[in-house]
C-alpha cells in the first residue's frame, strides 16, 4: 500500500518553505548542508513528505535569513493530528481537502452530493459499495460524514457548495421509496441555507459534457492556494492541481450551469418529484 498523502497543511508550509529557500538564493544543496541534513531529506521536507519540526523552521529562518513570525506557530499547528486522525483512518485525502476548503462545485451524476445526503441514504449507499467494510468501517464512514455536513451550517468556519445535480440522481431509489422520499425532503430544506446553491440538470437537456464522470472543484481562502479538482473513480480517486485541467474543469462547469434550471426551479421539480410518489 502506497504511503498517505502529506495533509494539505503540511504541503502548504513545504511549498512556503522552499520559496523561502529560493528567495535566499541558496540551493537545495547549499541549504542542505547548511542545516546539516542530506540533500534527499530537504527534498522530501519541501514536497511534505516529512514533517517540520520548530527546531528545523527556526534554523531555517536563520539560514535563509527570513524572519516569519507566523511560521512557528504555523509549524505547531502541522504537527497537530486532524480532527479524522482521530477515527483511526490512515488517509483521507478528499476530507482533508474539503476541511480547508472555502467553497467546493460539485456535479453530482448518480448520487447526492455527500454534503447533502441524509444518513439512511448515505447507509444505503455504503451498504451497495462494493467494498465491505466491518461494523465499526461503516459507523465510522457514517460518522465521519456527519461531522463534514456541519460545516455548512458552520458560523465561524462555514462551507459554501454549489451542488449541480443531474435530474437523474433524483429518481433513483437508494435505500427503498421512504429512504428516497425523505432524502429529496432534505433537498428542499437544505436549499434555503445561505450557504448551499443547488441546481438541477433537467433530463429534457439530453446529452450533456459532464456525463463522463462527476467531480469536484475545491478552493481556498488563501489565494495563493490554487483551485483542486477532486476526481473518484471505482478503484480509487486522483488530486488534480495542474493548471490546464483544473480550468477545463472550471469551463466545463460553468457550460453546465448555463444549461441548468435555476435555483427555484430546481427545487420545484424536487417537489414534483415528491408529490408524484405520494
Amino acid at each position: 500500500m502506497p504511503p498517505p498523502r502529506p495533509t494539505f497543511r503540511r504541503r502548504k508550509l513545504a511549498r512556503r518553505l522552499r520559496r523561502m529557500r529560493e528567495a535566499a538564493g541558496m540551493s537545495v544543496e547549499d541549504a542542505a548542508a547548511a542545516l546539516d541534513k542530506h540533500r534527499n531529506s530537504l527534498y522530501r521536507l519541501e514536497a511534505g513528505e516529512t514533517k517540520v519540526d520548530v527546531h528545523l523552521a527556526r534554523s531555517m529562518m536563520d539560514v535563509y535569513d527570513h524572519y516569519d513570525p507566523d511560521l512557528i506557530d504555523d509549524v505547531r499547528d502541522t504537527l497537530k493530528p486532524r480532527w479524522w486522525m482521530k477515527f483511526g483512518m490512515r488517509s483521507l485525502g478528499y476530507v482533508d481537502l474539503e476541511t480547508e476548503a472555502q467553497e467546493i462545485r460539485e456535479l453530482g451524476l448518480v448520487y447526492i452530493p455527500g454534503l447533502l445526503q441524509t444518513k439512511p441514504y448515505m447507509q444505503a449507499i455504503f451498504e451497495a459499495d462494493a467494498l465491505k467494510r466491518t461494523r465499526t468501517e461503516f459507523k465510522t464512514d457514517v460518522q465521519v460524514r456527519m461531522i463534514r455536513q456541519r460545516r455548512l451550517i458552520d458560523e465561524e468556519q462555514p462551507l459554501h457548495l454549489f451542488a449541480l445535480l443531474d435530474e437523474s440522481a433524483l429518481h433513483q431509489t437508494i435505500g427503498g421509496p421512504a429512504v428516497m422520499r425523505e432524502q429529496l425532503e432534505h433537498l428542499v430544506i437544505t436549499a434555503e441555507l445561505d450557504t448551499v446553491t443547488m441546481r438541477v440538470l433537467p433530463r429534457k437537456i439530453g446529452a450533456h459534457g459532464g456525463q463522463t464522470s462527476s467531480f469536484t472543484l475545491l478552493d481556498f481562502p488563501d489565494p495563493e492556494d490554487r483551485t483542486i479538482l477532486y476526481v473518484e473513480y471505482p478503484t480509487g480517486s486522483i488530486q488534480v492541481e495542474e493548471p490546464t485541467e483544473v480550468w477545463r474543469a472550471k469551463l466545463l462547469f460553468d457550460h453546465l450551469l448555463d444549461r441548468a434550471l435555476s435555483p427555484d426551479e430546481s427545487v420545484a421539480l424536487i417537489e414534483q418529484i415528491i408529490a408524484e410518489h405520494e
